[in-house]
């Protein structure tokens, strides 16, 4: 029997997509670093940064985009009813994953929504990241087909699911206060924000939007080869599709391989560290978007590579692992390569019990 696939898709997933897509573009034209109007990875990185868990004063500032995008997706989820606890059944593995997952976008300079975004503004350099991150995808479902999981989570109380909204309250509190513990760029991509309300208010909505969609750009990939399922996938067509649009009305498409912002030309690294947080991704179980949301609505899983993916962008910044526009240094590229032996031994060897 043939499934109709197109009868199943609601309406939502391809707002969610469209609105994340006009957002990006238009959040860049508002301030936000160009070529990067919004970045999951990046702007956790810069939150480490404004927090002084790395010292690269050029990317340190607290992004409120992340914090009003936890609060929306609580929000989303406690009117739904979705809104509870949810044991990590493997918390040291996805920690693991989250921090390599962090690197391999440091590497290539931003998560699948930043690659979204990058190519609707004309980056082709980002054409690479996503052959990698297909690549790092069909490899994770080759492990998931042959039994790879973390194990099953079970219900659990409310309470640790507050920490989370709490810390991201905490985080717009100190946005709006400026203590002096809180560092600042002064230059570079941390100095360049769009309105702190306007960012607030993107994060929220986004929030919202994914939480009910469950938007997920590795999800969509694997979904079509494991199953056959365009679901998900219209999402990440549908954010490219509004990127594209929305820059070419603002003035700030830009097609080329050469001279695009925070962005470099080493095609195999950009490659080979998608491949990383594709393959990542898939074993968590979601892309860096789909961690927060889910963590967001109280999967300790979740919560537990969030906080990889912070201890991860606090290593890459403070070992010297991140990429620049000047290139990959050596170390990134060593740990990209022994981040995918990782994955693929942890893939092989974790089944459910």
């Amino acid at each position: 029997m043939r499934t109709d696939w197109k009868a199943m898709m609601p309406p939502v997933v391809i707002v969610a997509g469209a609105v994340l897509g006009v957002l990006g573009a238009v959040l860049a034209w508002a301030g936000n670093p160009p070529n990067m109007g919004l970045c999951i990875a990046c702007f956790q990185r810069d939150i480490v940064g404004a927090l002084g868990l790395h010292h690269a004063a050029k990317l340190q500032y607290l992004r409120p985009e992340i914090p009003a995008l936890i609060l929306g997706v609580t929000f989303a989820a406690a009117r739904a009813g979705e809104w509870r606890g949810r044991s990590a059944p493997s918390p040291a593995i996805s920690f693991l994953l989250g921090a390599l997952v962090m690197i391999g976008t440091l590497v290539f300079l931003g998560c699948p929504v930043r690659m979204t975004l990058r190519l609707g503004g004309g980056d082709l350099t980002a054409l690479a990241g996503l052959a990698g991150f297909g690549a790092g995808i069909w490899a994770g479902t080759l492990l998931l087909r042959r039994g790879f999981s973390l194990g099953r989570s079970a219900s659990g109380s409310r309470v640790p699911t507050l920490v989370l909204p709490v810390l991201a309250a905490g985080l717009l509190v100190l946005l709006f206060l400026r203590p002096a513990f809180i560092f600042f760029s002064a230059e570079g991509p941390g100095s360049q924000a769009a309105p702190v309300l306007a960012s607030v208010g993107a994060g929220l909505l986004l929030g919202t939007l994914a939480q009910r969609s469950r938007l997920c750009f590795a999800g969509g990939i694997r979904d079509l080869l494991l199953i056959g399922s365009p679901h998900l996938l219209v999402g990440l067509a549908a954010a490219l599709v509004a990127a594209a649009l929305t820059n070419l009305a603002l003035g700030q498409f830009d097609l080329g391989f050469s001279g695009q912002p925070i962005a470099h030309t080493e095609h195999l690294w950009s490659f080979l560290g998608m491949a990383l947080v594709g393959l990542g991704a898939v074993l968590l179980g979601g892309c860096p978007l789909r961690q927060l949301v889910l963590a967001a609505q109280g999967d300790g899983g979740a919560f537990c590579a969030i906080w990889g993916m912070f201890a991860g962008a606090a290593v890459a910044h403070n070992f010297d692992l991140a990429a620049s526009p000047a290139g990959v240094p050596v170390g990134g590229q060593v740990v990209v390569l022994a981040g995918l032996v990782i994955c693929l031994a942890v893939g092989w060897s974790v089944r459910e019990t």
